[in-house]
């Protein structure tokens, strides 16, 4: 169970999500992950620490809901890069591991004295893999960022939004998710490199170049028609011109706030939505012949989409939802997160939020992995490392420090 990468040991001095999600992934197919952070300015190397959410009213470094959601399976150690013993303990916990991981901007490592080559001079193939949100090469090299700052720099802040409109956003740095993605593939590419060579290498990933990625459509429109994400020609986002649907949209349903998403794929569809409505008013208004063809209904999709938001104003979203599933119409009411999470019988079997027992916080339920492995499953029972949890095991079992030496290094503050 969950041992799949168990061969593998992860020397990780990443932070927030960018980096800490890409090796949460591999810590869960069992890889050896140490986290390494600062014993002294704690909470700074990660802000997500001590950040919220929380799981209750206690404050302070060891409840902060993201990082112990983000640092599951993993082992977590402290030491102090100012001080000599400090850098010649990583530089012996780097001798003894497969990866090195650290999401800092460009130029950290280096001042650390942990660049490449000397990386390469504590073990010949180590990997090495760096993401940060410019990369190390190119004119933004010395630029720091977010997830916001990559976004709307790599253009895809500019292609949320509506024609005429400021560009919307995306209200959460979704680009952390997408960097830490890209990482965990980076990381098991260089993987399988080194399994085939012998070569270890640096891997240098870039966050903007990352969402550059997840423009796809929108740049083929750009180099083919010269359309731009936002234009006043671009439809709706919920509209559907490829393959052509109408109505294709979400729409409120009755109550606060709530909607629900139809689709027509074709006239069959159609007239299908059509039955559902009975013989109430607007239905017989959407009967009109300028509906009846794709075409009139993609001509007139403002004046439709109007009268089937008023039929669905008039409903609850499950309603509608049951009543045009029942006669084969793609529909879903729009759900919230906890109905998603907690309401859905979808998840109950795939255990998508297991629960861990944290030291400090108690029971608290976090992210599973969306995959379903048949033969090598993942597994998550381990909370995130609380601040320096894991330095008697590191230092001691694996780098093989003496007590006497420990408590030396405890009283100088070097870890």
């Amino acid at each position: 169970m969950g041992d799949a990468l168990a061969h593998l040991r992860i020397c990780d001095l990443t932070g927030q999500l960018a980096g800490a999600g890409a090796t949460r992934w591999l810590a869960s197919f069992g890889a050896e992950v140490i986290r390494v952070e600062d014993p002294v300015r704690q909470g700074q190397w990660d802000i997500l620490r001590g950040s919220p959410p929380y799981k209750d009213d206690r404050r302070g470094i060891e409840y902060g809901g993201a990082f112990n959601n983000h640092n599951v399976e993993k082992l977590g150690v402290t030491i102090n890069l100012r001080t000599d013993e400090g850098r010649q303990l990583l530089a012996d916990l780097i001798a003894t591991s497969d990866v090195v991981t650290e999401n800092f901007s460009a130029g950290v490592m280096e001042k650390f004295g942990f660049d490449y080559p000397r990386l390469r001079q504590l073990r010949d193939d180590i990997i090495y893999v760096s993401n940060c949100g410019f990369g190390h090469t190119g004119p933004y090299r010395d630029f720091r960022s977010w997830g916001p700052v990559a976004q709307a720099v790599s253009g895809l802040t500019h292609a949320v939004g509506l024609a005429d409109e400021e560009p919307a956003g995306w209200g959460y740095s979704y680009l952390d998710h997408t960097g830490a993605y890209y990482m965990a593939m980076a990381i098991m590419m260089a993987l399988w490199h080194r399994q085939r060579t012998g070569e270890g290498q640096w891997v240098d990933l870039s966050c903007t170049e990352a969402a550059g990625n997840l423009h796809g459509a929108d740049v083929l429109d750009w180099s083919v028609n010269g359309t731009t994400a936002r234009s006043a020609t671009t439809p709706d986002s919920n509209r559907s011109t490829s393959p052509l649907m109408v109505p294709h949209g979400v729409y409120r349903c009755q109550g606060d706030d709530e909607w629900v998403a139809i689709s027509c794929r074709d006239d069959d569809d159609w007239q299908s939505l059509l039955a559902v409505m009975g013989h109430e008013g607007v239905r017989l208004e959407l009967n009109h012949r300028q509906f009846r063809a794709l075409e009139g209904r993609r001509e007139f999709e403002n004046d439709l989409d109007r009268l089937l938001g008023l039929w669905c104003r008039q409903r609850s979203r499950w309603q509608i939802e049951d009543e045009l599933q029942e006669v084969g119409v793609p529909a879903a009411a729009v759900r919230t997160p906890a109905e998603r999470i907690d309401g859905d019988i979808a998840t109950g079997g795939r255990d998508l939020w297991p629960v861990v027992d944290h030291p400090q916080m108690g029971a608290m339920r976090v992210d599973g992995q969306a995959v379903e492995f048949s033969k090598t499953p993942w597994t998550i029972e381990y909370p995130a490392p609380t601040l320096g949890e894991h330095n008697a095991y590191v230092f001691g079992e694996i780098l093989g420090l003496s007590e006497k030496a420990l408590a030396k290094y405890r009283s100088n503050g070097v870890i």
